[in-house]
């Protein structure tokens, strides 16, 4: 996949597990369809998936920014890892938080990445 395919991927993926996690949407499919003794189960794989998402998004703004820098997969797995942990760690009680918090993150980067990937590298040397 290329990195308009990977950003596309990434952006509806995070638009449908949001969806999927703050509106009852999935409440309703699943329970019309007879499944549900698995609605209190939905968000422990929801939330990862919202992150997973969110970091498959970051890293095609990575590739699109065309760095020469070392691959941010680690660092990207490990946010993604620490933000699911959390979010279950605490019970869901800061769900809204902690996804906007995430949402945020990427946003950020992908600020960072367009900022500083257009200045030529002279001008970030210095």
């Amino acid at each position: 996949m290329n990195d308009r395919q990977l950003l596309r991927t990434g952006l509806i993926g995070s638009a449908v597990a949001a969806v999927c996690c703050f509106t009852p949407l999935l409440v309703l499919i699943v329970a019309g369809v007879g499944l549900s003794a698995i609605i209190g189960w939905l968000d422990y794989g929801l939330f990862p998936a919202l992150f997973a998402s969110l970091g498959l998004t970051a890293f095609a703004l990575h590739l699109r920014a065309g760095r020469p820098n070392a691959s941010p997969k680690a660092v990207i797995l490990i946010t993604v890892v620490a933000f699911s942990a959390l979010i279950i760690w605490l019970e869901f009680r800061y769900a809204l938080r902690i996804s906007l918090a995430a949402a945020a993150l990427v946003a950020g980067y992908g600020i960072y990445l367009k900022r500083y990937a257009a200045a030529p590298a002279s001008e970030t040397a210095e």
